[in-house]
């Protein structure tokens, strides 16, 4: 008797893709809005002296000399155990001066009530450790690394005389070589690349929280033209918070955005729960949460920093990689569900369970960024 093998059907294959992604997003709550904490400013002194300035989160910077720590020490702990710290922390950096390498004379850490409360919004708590020593005489280049670090940042240079310039540096990425005397501003098309780049990453992968929310739009109906009334009153809100909030015209604190954003998610899930049309209300609604996932975007936006020189081109390529990602997101959820968006079990099966999931998420992001 021959025996016949069945391969696993459309309806579980899609079952299972869409509770893996849930299962993403609930095994990782905490870490929507993930960019690495990171700013480091090279400064040029007179008397031919350097200083490199390095801004971590407090916590997460004592966490990467103690991984296997099961909790957080007391703050003043915590600042005393990074403060003896300085040697080792300098093992990690990289300073080549002509390709040579150097090794700072100092290291002090100014732990977050020491120093100037100037801080990038993003560090609710910010450390900053200090390097400093001389130019070996006659260099005329110098390039910098990081090696704590896991995520792309910002290296900031500024010359003894002249305007600073910027650089975005990936993990354990030796910088380019700086010019110490003439050091080059970004070309405008150099700034759009980057910013374009940035953009969309803050999309794919670490916007997990705006991920949710452009899933929550898609999962209410399998029909195109809701999904673009819906995506077009979101793009059209927060592009236009986005510009304002950077411009100075208005902006909230993220104490409030932050919160709010994880509502939204939960809100957009649980009324997906009650019914699949999509009504006039729904789009205002809609539009009222992109002027929140605006201020959001603008505030990773203020954290990465603006070039002055190219201030527009930065800010609308920025905006152009968000639009980007949140399309990519579409894209992968309309894969997932073709062929079986319009079978009778999409809905109880596919649709429900996973929008169950993203208000629980949404809802624990909630409470999380209340009370954390």
């Amino acid at each position: 008797m021959a025996h016949s093998t069945v391969g696993i059907g459309p309806q579980r294959r899609a079952f299972r893709a869409w509770w893996l992604l849930a299962a993403i997003f609930l095994v990782r709550p905490a870490a929507a809005h993930e960019i690495e904490n990171t700013h480091v400013l090279i400064s040029f002194l007179a008397g031919d002296e350097y200083r490199i300035d390095v801004l971590n989160d407090a916590d997460w910077l004592w966490m990467q000399f103690h991984p296997g720590a099961a909790e957080l020490p007391p703050v003043d702990a915590r600042d005393a155990r990074l403060a003896e710290l300085g040697p080792q922390f300098a093992a990690g950096i990289t300073l080549l001066f002509d390709d040579n390498p150097a090794t700072p004379q100092e290291v002090t850490y100014l732990p977050p009530l020491e120093r100037d409360r100037s801080a990038p919004m993003g560090l609710a708590e910010p450390g900053l450790m200090r390097l400093s020593g001389a130019v070996p005489p006659g260099a005329s280049t110098f390039r910098f690394g990081y090696d704590l670090v896991v995520d792309e940042y910002p290296l900031t240079v500024a010359p003894a005389v002249g305007s600073p310039v910027t650089r975005w540096l990936l993990a354990a990425q030796i910088s380019e070589a700086f010019d110490i005397d003439a050091l080059q501003p970004l070309t405008r098309w150099q700034v759009a690349t980057q910013y374009l780049g940035l953009g969309f990453t803050h999309i794919l992968p670490k916007g997990l929280d705006h991920i949710l929310f452009v899933l929550g739009l898609f999962l209410l109906s399998t029909r195109l033209k809701p999904l673009l009334l819906q995506v077009t009153a979101f793009t059209a809100a927060h592009t236009l918070t986005l510009a304002l909030t950077i411009y100075g015209v208005f902006s909230l604190p993220p104490s409030v955005v932050e919160p709010l954003i994880a509502l939204s998610i939960a809100y957009v899930a649980v009324e997906n729960l009650v019914t699949s049309e999509l009504q006039p209300s729904r789009v205002v609604l809609v539009f009222g949460f992109g002027l929140l996932h605006g201020m959001g975007f603008a505030g990773v936006l203020a954290d990465l920093g603006l070039p002055r020189s190219e201030f527009v081109t930065a800010l609308l390529t920025f905006n152009v990689g968000v639009e980007a990602g949140q399309l990519a997101v579409i894209a992968a959820a309309c894969a997932l569900v073709l062929g079986i968006r319009d079978r009778p079990w999409y809905r109880p099966r596919v649709v429900v369970p996973v929008t169950v999931a993203i208000a629980g998420v949404g809802l624990f992001w909630t409470v999380e960024r209340v009370i954390g």
